[in-house]
């Protein structure tokens, strides 16, 4: 956890956001201090010193049942706040409003989480059907969504694995198979964008490209609509789209 460049002086603060990351990413289920040890390479009393410290500023909470750590109320606080106003957000509205009133359908913006992707945006096209449940705020698995799709692409096959491995039954709650997911993380990589049909919401299908967000943050944009408005042809044509407007905005 600990880097070897940065700001002299400022290692327990350093160690202290890795832990809000981990808290973070592992925020649904918990992470045990066996668990942050072993994910941190910190010693015990380290961890349970940082966390502590995290739980009484209510930057964390300890369930007293199952001992699992995750994020606590001023946490969440922080990150309502920082919705408000996400520079990512700012510099990718009006490309999602443009894809918006061009394609007629909704246009979502997500970022890698840990395991997850969060939705930072989204930007409704004139088509009137509403059947998506990604809201601004909320997270999916990786590999789900058009956008956590193109996203799980970018990782290492090993990475690929090691996320099936963690997430086992929310896979097979979405019908993924280890080897269905490695041929759709093969079958992005090749195309060069997600297609997605029926993974988290049936009759909705998705189109997905990543791009470079910053030095340390790859990001995608999405189409979704109901199935009959994404046929075989149209998702190529929705993904040819995407990537020219995307390259037409990295330039400017």
């Amino acid at each position: 956890m600990d880097k070897t460049s940065g700001t002299a002086g400022a290692q327990s603060l350093r160690r202290s956001l890795g832990l809000l990351r981990m808290l973070a990413e592992h925020h649904e289920h918990g992470i045990t201090l066996t668990e942050v040890m072993a994910a941190s390479g910190l010693e015990r009393s380290t961890a349970h010193r940082l966390l502590s410290c995290l739980a009484e500023e209510q930057f964390a909470e300890r369930d007293p049942e199952t001992k699992a750590y995750r994020l606590g109320i001023d946490a969440m606080q922080l990150g309502f706040a920082s919705m408000r106003r996400v520079p990512l957000v700012d510099s990718c509205r009006p490309l999602m409003q443009k894809l918006a009133r061009m394609s007629g359908d909704t246009v979502f913006l997500v970022i890698r989480q840990g395991d997850y992707c969060l939705c930072l945006h989204r930007e409704e096209g004139h088509f009137p059907v509403k059947v998506f449940t990604t809201d601004v705020g909320g997270r999916r698995l990786l590999g789900l969504g058009a956008g956590g799709l193109a996203l799980m692409a970018q990782l290492g096959d090993t990475e690929v694995e090691r996320i099936f491995d963690r997430h086992t039954e929310e896979f097979a709650q979405a019908n993924f198979t280890r080897e269905r997911l490695i041929q759709a993380v093969k079958r992005t990589r090749s195309m060069g964008y997600a297609d997605i049909t029926d993974t988290l919401t049936v009759g909705v299908s998705g189109v997905g490209c990543t791009f470079t967000a910053s030095a340390s943050t790859q990001a995608a944009i999405s189409f979704g609509a109901i199935a009959p408005r994404l046929p075989p042809e149209r998702k190529k044509e929705m993904a040819q789209l995407l990537k020219e407007q995307l390259a037409i905005a990295m330039q400017m």
